[in-house]
């Protein structure tokens, strides 16, 4: 079976309590039997001082007034199980017998007759020690409370096991069961603790990360289809130009269709990039007003035939690059539909900006690729919260761009 978390915590509890209850019962055991046996250590003291004050006073060794306790006047005269276990020299010992008798030894130094004398202090303490007798008495019944306590105790830690590591198995198997292109909640998101927070970050990183692949599906859906057509134009261009040298017509559209891939990969890149960027304020007007004096630039076209009816402002609210490259193409197309003598009309009224040109009765219908990529520039409106409509007519051609007003 898998290892997991709740199945460790809980092992990991369940030690911890049986070892703190072995630790506990070991150390009640020592303390009782340290206090026993500084009870008996105790009664010999004492027994030895009254001894040694009967021998200053009358010269003899009394015996103890104490059943348990015997005085022996030399180290020969003590049992012989009590001399195989305490050294002449040692001043106590504890000797324990295999015939049931537990004797407690203490050597008291007399003085008589200006010579040092050894008399022995020996108790029989097998009758008083109750520790033993009493593990025996109720043994039993201690066993089965800390066995009850044990039981408790590993109750308690499943119990805390499955509490707190519930919500982490929770999350994770909703992790595991999210699919590409859910959405994303997950049940934990509104705890207070650790695991909300970790399942907020996790809800974000999983937008984040689908965001992205839906990004990088965009990019390459768009490159298939924005650059085929132009690629397909230099292609055939560059075909012709083997059986025969490139006109100026055949040149014009070489440059035509570099121009449209070059423009199409500065939008795809734009949008890879910056597709969930947070707006800012940005001036409509100057974007305007700098497109314009690029088309002056780069295209033959009279600019007596512009009409401006545009506030002395424009805020808005958008990327700045990329509403850049949305006025761009948008101007560029109406003066490409339109052609060098088309009348250019660029309005703003109650928050939407028109972008109008004329189209010279009988003329062809004319595509680009921005005329077949009108998708591409909703997207570019689109990742800046922005709305675009296009609004094409025999002798007029009008797109619509309502931008994201400040609030």
């Amino acid at each position: 079976m898998a290892k997991t978390i709740r199945r460790s915590l809980f092992a990991a509890l369940a030690g911890f309590a049986v070892l703190l209850c072995l630790c506990y019962t070991g150390l009640a055991l020592v303390i009782a039997y340290v206090t026993e046996d500084m009870l008996v250590q105790r009664l010999l003291e004492r027994e030895a001082v009254a001894v040694s004050a009967r021998w200053q006073q009358d010269g003899k060794l009394t015996p103890s007034g104490n059943d348990l306790i015997k005085t022996y006047a030399s180290y020969a005269d003590l049992p012989q199980v009590v001399r195989e276990q305490l050294p002449p020299a040692a001043p106590r010992a504890e000797v324990f017998t295999g015939t049931g008798q537990h004797y407690h030894a203490l050597a008291l130094e007399l003085v008589t007759g200006g010579k040092p004398v050894r008399a022995y202090l020996l108790a029989d303490v097998a009758p008083v020690l109750v520790v033993q007798r009493l593990a025996q008495e109720v043994g039993g019944v201690v066993a089965g409370v800390a066995l009850a306590l044990v039981a408790l105790a590993l109750l308690l830690a499943y119990w805390l096991a499955r509490r707190q590591v519930g919500p982490l198995q929770r999350l994770a198997e909703e992790a595991r069961l999210l699919a590409p292109g859910a959405t994303v909640r997950f049940s934990e998101r509104e705890r207070p603790d650790e695991i909300g927070f970790l399942a907020r970050r996790l809800e974000t990183t999983f937008m984040e990360l689908q965001a992205a692949l839906q990004r990088e599906h965009a990019f390459a859906r768009d490159i298939s289809h924005e650059l085929r057509t132009p690629l397909t134009l230099l292609h055939n261009t560059l075909a012709l130009a083997q059986a025969q040298a490139l006109d100026s017509q055949a040149q014009a559209q070489l440059r035509q269709a570099t121009d449209e891939m070059r423009a199409t990969i500065d939008v795809l890149f734009a949008l890879a990039r910056a597709e969930q960027l947070p707006g800012e304020p940005l001036e409509l007007r100057g974007c305007i007003e700098q497109s314009l004096l690029r088309l002056l630039d780069e295209h033959r076209w009279d600019a007596s035939g512009l009409a401006l009816d545009l506030p002395g402002r424009l805020d808005a609210v958008g990327n700045p690059q990329l509403a850049m490259l949305l006025v761009n193409n948008c101007l560029a197309n109406a003066l490409f539909h339109g052609g060098p003598d088309c009348q250019l009309t660029i309005a703003y009224a109650q928050g939407c900006l028109s972008i109008v040109n004329t189209v010279a009765a009988g003329q062809p219908r004319r595509i680009q690729g921005f005329a077949h990529g009108q998708s591409l520039l909703a997207r570019v409106a689109q990742a800046m919260q922005w709305s675009i409509a296009f609004h094409p007519g025999v002798t007029h051609y009008r797109v619509d761009i309502l931008p994201r007003l400040p609030a």
